[in-house]
Protein backbone atom coordinates (compact mmCIF):
# COMPACT_ATOMS: atom_id res chain seq x y z
CA UNK A 1 0.00 0.00 0.00
CA UNK A 2 1.21 3.25 -0.62
CA UNK A 3 0.69 6.66 1.06
CA UNK A 4 -2.02 7.90 -1.30
CA UNK A 5 -3.70 5.00 -0.83
CA UNK A 6 -3.69 4.78 2.91
CA UNK A 7 -7.38 6.60 4.47
CA UNK A 8 -5.34 9.19 6.08
CA UNK A 9 -3.32 12.22 5.59
CA UNK A 10 0.32 11.45 5.74
CA UNK A 11 2.25 14.71 5.53
CA UNK A 12 5.72 13.05 5.64
CA UNK A 13 7.75 16.54 6.29
CA UNK A 14 5.88 16.89 9.69
CA UNK A 15 6.04 13.36 10.32
CA UNK A 16 10.33 12.93 9.47
CA UNK A 17 10.02 16.33 11.60
CA UNK A 18 8.59 14.56 14.59
CA UNK A 19 10.57 11.57 14.33
CA UNK A 20 13.84 13.61 14.55
CA UNK A 21 13.13 15.70 17.39
CA UNK A 22 12.18 12.70 19.01
CA UNK A 23 15.19 9.89 18.19
CA UNK A 24 12.55 7.63 16.28
CA UNK A 25 14.53 5.73 14.17
CA UNK A 26 11.68 4.38 11.99
CA UNK A 27 7.61 4.79 12.20
CA UNK A 28 5.26 2.15 10.32
CA UNK A 29 2.06 1.91 10.62
CA UNK A 30 0.38 -1.62 10.70
CA UNK A 31 -3.47 -2.88 11.44
CA UNK A 32 -6.60 -1.50 10.41
CA UNK A 33 -5.49 1.31 8.73
CA UNK A 34 -3.82 -0.76 5.90
CA UNK A 35 -7.30 -2.77 4.94
CA UNK A 36 -10.52 -1.82 4.04
CA UNK A 37 -12.13 -2.19 7.28
CA UNK A 38 -10.76 1.04 8.64
CA UNK A 39 -13.72 3.05 10.18
CA UNK A 40 -11.81 6.80 11.19
CA UNK A 41 -15.11 7.36 13.63
CA UNK A 42 -13.98 3.80 14.96
CA UNK A 43 -10.51 2.74 14.49
CA UNK A 44 -7.24 3.95 16.11
CA UNK A 45 -4.05 4.25 13.86
CA UNK A 46 -1.56 1.48 14.87
CA UNK A 47 1.72 2.93 14.71
CA UNK A 48 5.27 0.90 15.89
CA UNK A 49 8.15 3.18 16.49
CA UNK A 50 11.65 2.11 16.53
CA UNK A 51 13.77 4.60 18.46
CA UNK A 52 17.63 4.97 19.72
CA UNK A 53 18.08 3.61 22.78
CA UNK A 54 18.54 6.77 24.66
CA UNK A 55 16.22 8.46 23.18
CA UNK A 56 13.49 6.76 25.15
CA UNK A 57 15.62 7.09 28.64
CA UNK A 58 15.76 10.75 27.90
CA UNK A 59 12.08 11.47 27.13
CA UNK A 60 10.80 11.46 30.52
CA UNK A 61 7.06 11.72 31.06
CA UNK A 62 6.92 13.60 27.30
CA UNK A 63 7.40 10.04 26.04
CA UNK A 64 3.50 9.69 27.14
CA UNK A 65 2.47 12.51 24.40
CA UNK A 66 3.93 11.16 21.90
CA UNK A 67 0.88 9.59 20.71
CA UNK A 68 -1.47 12.09 20.90
CA UNK A 69 1.03 14.67 18.97
CA UNK A 70 1.21 12.01 16.15
CA UNK A 71 -3.05 12.13 16.58
CA UNK A 72 -2.37 15.72 15.44
CA UNK A 73 -0.31 15.12 12.60
CA UNK A 74 -2.60 12.39 10.88
CA UNK A 75 -6.17 13.41 12.27
CA UNK A 76 -6.96 10.62 13.69
CA UNK A 77 -6.42 8.92 17.13
CA UNK A 78 -2.86 6.91 17.43
CA UNK A 79 -2.32 3.85 19.29
CA UNK A 80 1.92 4.38 19.84
CA UNK A 81 3.41 1.09 20.13
CA UNK A 82 7.09 0.38 20.79
CA UNK A 83 7.32 -3.03 21.76
CA UNK A 84 5.65 -6.13 20.24
CA UNK A 85 4.44 -9.13 21.59
CA UNK A 86 6.62 -11.97 20.29
CA UNK A 87 3.60 -13.53 18.37
CA UNK A 88 2.76 -10.50 16.73
CA UNK A 89 5.76 -9.50 15.75
CA UNK A 90 5.79 -11.59 12.94
CA UNK A 91 2.27 -10.77 11.35
CA UNK A 92 3.30 -6.80 11.89
CA UNK A 93 6.87 -7.22 10.32
CA UNK A 94 4.60 -8.71 7.52
CA UNK A 95 1.99 -6.17 6.41
CA UNK A 96 3.84 -3.03 7.98
CA UNK A 97 4.31 0.00 6.04
CA UNK A 98 7.21 2.15 7.00
CA UNK A 99 6.16 6.00 6.70
CA UNK A 100 9.47 7.56 8.11
CA UNK A 101 13.03 5.82 8.00
CA UNK A 102 16.24 7.99 9.11
CA UNK A 103 18.22 5.98 6.45
CA UNK A 104 16.43 6.70 3.84
CA UNK A 105 15.58 10.64 4.81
Amino acid sequence: MAFRDLPIRVDEDKVAEFCRARGIRRLRLFGTVLREDFDPTRSDVDVLAEFHPEAVRNSGWEFFLYGEQLGEIFGDKVDLCTNLRPWLRPIVQKQAITIYDEKAS
